[in-house]
């Protein structure tokens, strides 16, 4: 059995103690509020369930669901309620009576002191560790006014601090009229809102309102509802996680292509490869990809388009057999379910990746995927901006894909521009020559050092990247429409790949 008194306690949610620099201060009373649905209930087990794990006793107190509808809740997570002491208090309907059979008080009066009396009975029967109250909304409508209210749950609160317990009070905000009582009184405030989105599943974030004493993360938090519980999804922050050394660059492999950039991809920074579609973004990033696991790095490819399957026939038939790391465990080819997925643990799968899974190479691909996905998120460009920041910090080389809209021509666009936002961008074009359509590559924007302002031809085949001579005859590329105007001769050999 654990010492009554720890400075911490834990709510079993492993990414709300992050945010909480390690659980709620014990012996205090905290109301965790949101809409019906938001998963407040599976909190309250959850955090529960911890203090059984822990050697705690534990007291679960319902006052709006029946002990059958927990059973259910625990069931659908594979959970038991073994350890939780349950208290069952009638349902309204139930316990209230006839005005007649109150001869001098009015009913609510009644109930209300007999509810608290059960409470704090069971209470002192117990002497639990920590508790959970389901929910206040009852206590709210037996008060009937807010001074009534207010000095209940202040009696409440000095109650359980003599117990030296930690209490959890639900509050489904059904009655908007006394929220702001609740938060007043209570040590610390958690928010659980439930979002519907345009497409997909529905989003839900945590934001700690309140926090007395705890120098907690500010902000709101993902999180889902899994079988097994709530999974939380810390918002990514740069200035939280300790900086590795960054230095050196990473080959592509191409010694062309390193030289166009002026020595390769630098440690820690971020790339954009922007083009049409099929101008070779990816067959590119898997160079690179392929190039660090023959050095042994542990690399990451995060698919939000293409399935598996495609990327890795299209990559052996450029003479990249993916199959052997993957079997290996050195490559990560995740396909991402867009309509499933919240920014923050998009980030949070990013940072796993990174932290637990050491790798040193993460592609995103593509960035269109990631945007359209989301479309009615919010601030998508300040979550992938942390995110650069964190990977940057990390020393993590990141390769972003961006589609342009169109093919050739000024009419080309970018859905949204992002290249603020790298470090290195590489832009890729389409030129016709000879009666063929190429590729062309430039880079336009290094911030780490200098790098070659010169447009070369591109070609990817059987031995991987090949970058020709200097295009110097080349014009409109910044039109769109690219014109070859040179000889030939200067143009890479059509083989037979």
């Amino acid at each position: 059995m654990l010492p009554k008194h720890n400075d911490k306690e834990c709510t079993g949610i492993a990414g709300l103690d992050e945010v909480l620099a390690g659980g709620l201060p014990a012996h205090r009373l905290y109301v965790v509020e949101g809409n019906p649905g938001s998963g407040k209930t599976t909190f309250a087990l959850q955090f529960l369930r911890e203090g059984v794990r822990l050697g705690q006793r534990v007291l679960y107190v319902t006052l709006s669901e029946t002990l059958e509808e927990l059973s259910d809740v625990a069931i659908s997570h594979n959970w038991n309620l073994d350890g939780i002491d349950l208290l069952e208090l009638d349902s309204l309907s139930d316990r209230f009576k006839e005005d007649a059979d109150y001869t001098v008080f009015h009913p609510s009066d009644v109930e209300l002191e007999e509810t608290i009396g059960r409470i704090r009975a069971e209470v002192e029967r117990l002497n639990p560790d920590r508790v959970a109250l389901d929910s206040v909304s009852e206590l709210k409508i037996l008060s009937q006014t807010v001074v009534r209210y207010r000095r209940e749950i202040l009696g409440l609160k000095q109650f359980f601090a003599g117990r030296k317990c930690t209490v959890l009070v639900l509050d489904d905000c059904t009655t908007g009229d006394s929220e702001q009582q609740l938060q007043s009184i209570a040590h610390g405030v958690v928010r659980m809102d439930r979002e519907p989105r345009e497409y997909g599943s529905t989003r839900r974030q945590i934001h700690v309102v309140k926090m007395r004493g705890v120098a907690f993360q500010d902000g709101q938090h993902d999180f889902v509802i899994k079988s097994g519980g709530l999974e939380l999804y810390p918002r990514l922050s740069a200035s939280g996680s300790a900086a590795v050394e960054n230095a050196g660059s990473a080959e592509s492999g191409s010694p062309q292509m390193d030289a166009l950039l002026g020595g390769g991809l630098d440690r820690g920074s971020s790339t954009l490869l922007i083009g049409a579609a099929g101008c070779g973004k990816t067959t590119l990033c898997s160079q690179y990809l392929m190039t660090a696991l023959q050095r042994g790095e542990h690399v990451v490819c995060y698919q939000f388009e293409e399935n598996r399957q495609t990327f890795l026939h299209r990559s052996g038939g450029y003479g990249m057999d993916f199959e052997p790391y993957i079997a290996s465990g050195k490559f990560d080819l995740i396909q991402v379910d867009v309509a499933d997925l919240s920014p923050g643990e998009f980030s949070s799968r990013v940072r796993n990746a990174v932290e637990e899974r050491k790798a040193s190479f993460v592609v995103i691909d593509s960035l269109n995927g990631y945007l359209n996905g989301m479309p009615s998120e919010r601030f998508l460009l300040i979550h992938i901006r942390e995110l650069l920041a964190y990977l940057a910090q990390k020393g993590v080389v990141t390769l972003m894909t961006l589609a342009q809209h169109g093919m050739l021509g000024s009419a080309m666009q970018s859905p949204v521009d992002v290249s603020f936002l790298a470090d290195t961008v590489i832009l890729l074009r389409f030129f016709e020559a000879t009666g063929q359509v190429r590729q062309a590559i430039s880079v336009v924007k290094k911030r780490r050092g200098a790098h070659e302002r010169t447009l070369r031809e591109m070609k990817i085949g059987s031995s991987g990247v090949q970058i020709g001579e200097i295009l110097e005859q080349f014009e409109g590329v910044l039109t769109g429409v690219p014109r070859f105007r040179g000889k030939q001769e200067l143009l890479l050999a059509d083989h037979k790949d």
